[in-house]
């Protein structure tokens, strides 16, 4: 899994930062204010967790990992944030670009996977040994 979260992180990264900049100069004519607001935050949430995507990753790697209840943790926790990711992120980018508002009755679920992330991520760290 090291290998798929490293390269999926990195795609995260990268299209996170095309996404601000598309949305930066594409889109700030054509959205409303609001709209770009909101698919900046998308952007920024997609950054957020590439970024924690790249520490599981990481931590992955270490030997404090080897333990069966850790590596699970830390696997459930990077899929947690790339399904948050997508429907986060995703949702508020095609909120915003299509202005269908039921769109944002799904981003919340896309945050509760980011927050499953994070509280695998801390219950493994709890578990962790030298």
């Amino acid at each position: 899994m090291v290998r798929v979260f490293l390269a999926i992180a990195a795609v995260l990264g990268g299209t996170a930062v095309a996404a601000g900049a598309f949305g930066s100069h594409a889109l700030k004519t054509r959205l409303s204010d609001r709209a770009l607001e909101i698919f900046d935050l998308g952007t920024r949430y997609q950054m957020y967790h590439a970024l924690a995507l790249l520490f599981v990753a990481l931590l992955l790697l270490q030997p404090a990992a080897a333990q069966p209840l850790v590596q699970s943790l830390l696997t459930a926790a990077g899929i947690a944030f790339m399904t948050g990711v997508v429907i986060f992120s995703g949702s508020l980018y095609a909120l915003s670009l299509t202005g269908v508002k039921w769109l944002g009755a799904v981003t919340p679920l896309g945050g509760v996977a980011l927050m499953v992330g994070w509280g695998c991520l801390a219950i493994a760290a709890l578990n962790m040994e030298r």
